[in-house]
């Protein structure tokens, strides 16, 4: 570290240096790193964390040395950089309950960036007012700082602190289940960074066999000739919902069950790959009738990576049969990039929370309704396929939502979250009543096929099912797949229509197979694609992923691969 001008080389010249340089401009290059350590000791909980946070922070540090040679302005940047990091993770955390990872950055797109700015309208001004706060900030260290450093030594010492990172990560890899802890959030960040391009490289964004001995063939458009007349198909995206008796203890209030049974009284349980949040990989499910699993770690961000990518799924093949496809969506399209990803499916129709006036989180009959309303103007002589995406049942449940609904509604007597669950769960089975009346109602002589599922469980169901569990047990048995973190339902149900026998419609399911038992109870053929899956699901019974320890599922990815369905991956 020098002082310019260079006085000479005696120890009193270099004294008066120091001197002269002042007690501010000393702190302007201590501050920052005093902050930090302050934010290191708040946020990051244990050696491995703080380890990470500290070779982290000398990474940064030593970056912006090497670009401007300024300590106390690259300090500055550096904490700038990992405030906004840790503002961002909990923010995300608040949403989809885990923290950021270095992953977010790989895959990130204007469709995030247009997201958030859509429901935080005053983030774009908060964002102008920061960086007019900011700007003269830097400018002002940069006029105070009195050190120049050489860039070689800082180079060096950043090189040396981003060996250590990856080794310390490779020899202590962060535990996938800490993601849903909120803290760590530079060392986790880092630590994903190693691992996240390490898979990359190895194994690429999607598995799948390198080769195939096997071909399918691309299915001509138009070319299903069903037998018998096709029913309408309405497939319902059930936010959050399972059958809660799975959970000894918890008190159900009288007739509860009933919403899980299908037309022939037979409850079926639906093999999901999240639990508590992330809605989209269940999405990726039954529209690309794929596994998220198949992504690794990349899995969290499955739609934004097949968005334009895997053009196959269950939308694409009813649109063979001469369907037309609609999607009601009850968030921005932007989010996950659901628009791109569902028209990439074969949506041919997507309607968002913004086109279907929805001002905020709105009752499962505000869906149905608009369902309803969209049916009646489509053209009569050609079915229908609607993807009906529900949301009243996602947390918080700590809070009353729309209170002015079933006000005669009496607690069973769990703990307040649990029974703002059940009490949505209610208002959600008779909203799903009333919507099956009106289809009889307005369409009393058109077939109907309705399949719904849970998305997976709420967020507080491991504490319900094993309530003597601590976080980390938990998050193993998360980490695991343990299925019965991941068990939800689906049901059948039909109206003017008999469905199709098939042995595909098996007590438990993966979700990844929910197109296939949609098609064959439907009567509709099967493309090459949906009959070598159907082969999968009768080997495995009822396993996709988890068959042969994804062997099967990475055979079927290369199949898509080269057949062209899958591109890019």
């Amino acid at each position: 570290m020098a002082i310019p001008p260079n006085s000479g080389p005696s120890v009193t010249s270099a004294a008066t240096g120091l001197a002269a340089a002042g007690i501010w401009r000393w702190l302007a290059v201590a501050a920052p790193h005093l902050a930090a350590l302050a934010v290191m000791l708040e946020t990051e909980t244990d050696f491995g964390s703080r380890t990470g946070f500290l070779l982290s922070w000398g990474i940064l540090n030593f970056f912006w040395i090497a670009l401007l040679r300024r300590p106390a302005l690259s300090g500055a940047l550096s904490l700038t950089l990992v405030v906004v990091l840790i503002l961002l993770s909990r923010l995300k955390h608040d949403i989809v309950q885990m923290t950021a990872n270095f992953v977010d950055l790989m895959v990130i797109d204007r469709d995030t960036a247009a997201f958030l700015f859509t429901i935080f309208p005053n983030l774009r001004w908060s964002v102008i007012s920061a960086a007019l706060v900011i700007i003269p900030l830097m400018y002002s260290l940069w006029w105070l700082d009195p050190f120049r450093i050489r860039r070689l030594p800082a180079l060096a010492c950043k090189l040396a602190c981003l060996a250590a990172l990856v080794g310390f990560s490779i020899e202590w890899p962060e535990e996938a289940w800490r993601g849903y802890y909120d803290d760590g959030y530079l060392s986790k960040f880092a630590r994903s960074g190693v691992t996240a391009l390490s898979d990359f490289i190895n194994y690429g964004i999607m598995e799948s066999d390198a080769v195939a001995a096997e071909r399918l063939k691309v299915p001509l458009v138009d070319s299903c000739s069903p037998a018998g007349r096709r029913p309408n198909i309405i497939m319902i995206h059930d936010e959050s919902s399972f059958d809660i008796r799975q959970a000894d203890a918890v008190k159900v209030p009288a007739g509860y069950g009933s919403h899980f049974k299908s037309y022939d009284g037979k409850e079926r349980k639906f093999l999901a790959e999240s639990n508590g949040g992330p809605s989209w990989f269940t999405e990726y499910n039954v529209l690309a009738g794929l596994s998220s699993r198949s992504f690794g770690r990349f899995a969290y961000f499955v739609t934004r990576i097949a968005s334009g990518r895997v053009a196959r799924g269950l939308p694409l093949a009813l649109r063979r049969c001469g369907y037309d496809t609609v999607s009601l969506y009850p968030a921005f399209g932007a989010f996950m990039s659901a628009r791109s990803f569902q028209l990439t499916t074969g949506i041919q129709h997507f309607y968002d929370a913004h086109d279907l006036g929805a001002k905020d989180v709105e009752p499962d009959s505000f869906f149905y309704d608009k369902a309803l309303g969209l049916m009646s103007q489509r053209a009569p002589a050609k079915p229908l396929f609607m993807f009906v995406y529900l949301a009243a049942n996602h947390f918080p449940w700590e809070t009353r939502f729309r209170p002015d609904l079933m006000p005669a509604w009496r607690n069973p007597g769990n703990e307040p979250a649990v029974d703002e669950y059940l009490r949505r769960q209610a208002m959600s089975a008779g909203d799903y009543a009333a919507f099956v009346a009106g289809l009889k109602k307005k369409f009393p002589a058109e077939p109907f096929l309705i399949v719904r599922y849970g998305d997976h469980q709420p967020e507080f169901s491991p504490h319900v099912l094993d309530p003597d569990l601590d976080e980390a047990g938990v998050g193993k048995k998360l980490e695991n797949y343990d299925p019965s973190y991941y068990a939800t339902y689906y049901a059948i149900d039909v109206i003017n229509f008999e469905p199709v026998k098939s042995p595909v419609v098996m007590e438990t399911i993966d979700a990844p197979f929910l197109p296939l038992v949609i098609q064959e109870a439907a009567g509709i053929p099967l493309d090459p694609s949906f009959e070598e899956q159907k082969q999968i699901m009768m080997r495995c019974r009822g396993m996709f992923y988890a068959c042969k320890g994804g062997a099967e599922a990475r055979r079927f990815n290369r199949l898509l691969i080269d057949a062209g369905l899958i591109q890019g991956l």
